[in-house]
């Protein structure tokens, strides 16, 4: 267990006053939380036995979540640092510099992987790629960074079906991500569309674009008057195809592919 770990230890059962008040016992226990002791003096006379008892269970919850989210740090450093060839001048220089050292802290501090396990294995790829390519700038990084934060992990799988199939329709990614058919005025659809356009103004995925031999986007035809249907374009349409944007494409590149372990690490009692 950490230095960080020992500094919020709590014992199993919180202690309690004998009077059935937040008493000096508890404020003992409770010293390592900044907030803690002027909550509970100032409660000391108008808590009860249920209260303080709720209140003790609640900072003990709260306390818990902070050793989980602790460990789940230790254990993404130790499998990034295992995936780094520090052999490589360029690397070890790159792990121990102030703009590698900000990413890290940005991940850290703001820690958008407590959603899922899935979110922290896409953070620990990012940084794992960060320190060992430069095919991003940091302020690059920064952004895909900000983005496991304001994205869920329904997004990130429509981000990974459309990858590698450039004018896959939305019809076609919503069966690549495996949901079951729903009716076009169901909220799952609307959660979809919702997607696509969170995506769409992210500058993630745009509609599929013919290029000319520059590399200059083609305009399409218009479609001539009165060629529409009576209906809206269904969620789930077959017909507009999408595309990652090159945005898209470097965090696919960055969050997505997981550099293998350069050495063999088994997590010991401590570390699970």
């Amino acid at each position: 267990m950490s230095d960080e770990d020992q500094d919020l230890d709590l014992p199993e059962n919180l202690p309690t006053s004998g009077r059935g008040k937040a008493g000096r016992a508890v404020l003992n226990s409770l010293g390592a939380v900044p907030f803690a002791g002027g909550l509970f003096s100032a409660a000391a006379g108008y808590w009860g036995e249920q209260e303080e008892a709720k209140a003790n269970e609640f900072l003990k919850n709260w306390i818990d979540m902070l050793h989980d989210e602790i460990r789940e740090k230790e254990k993404t450093i130790i499998e990034i640092t295992a995936r780094l060839d520090l052999h490589d001048q360029k690397i070890s220089d790159r792990i121990t510099s102030t703009s590698f050292q900000s990413l890290v802290k940005k991940s850290f501090r703001e820690w958008p992987a407590a959603e899922s396990e899935d979110k922290r294995i896409l953070l620990r790829n990012l940084l794992s790629n960060a320190a060992a390519s430069s095919v991003s700038s940091d302020d690059v990084v920064r952004l895909f960074i900000d983005w496991l934060g304001l994205y869920s992990p329904f997004h990130f799988e429509v981000i990974a079906a459309i990858y590698n199939s450039d004018g896959v329709s939305r019809g076609a990614i919503w069966d690549k991500v495996g949901r079951d058919r729903v009716p076009e005025d169901s909220a799952d659809a609307d959660l979809f569309k919702l997607l696509i356009r969170d995506l769409s103004m992210g500058s993630i995925i745009r509609q599929h674009r013919e290029t000319d031999y520059r590399g200059n986007f083609i305009k399409k035809k218009p479609r001539p008057k009165g060629s529409g249907g009576s209906t809206m374009v269904s969620a789930f349409d077959r017909e507009e195809g999408y595309e990652l944007t090159a945005l898209g494409q470097q965090f696919v590149h960055y969050a997505m592919s997981e550099l293998p372990p350069k050495i063999g690490y088994t997590a010991s009692e401590e570390d699970s």
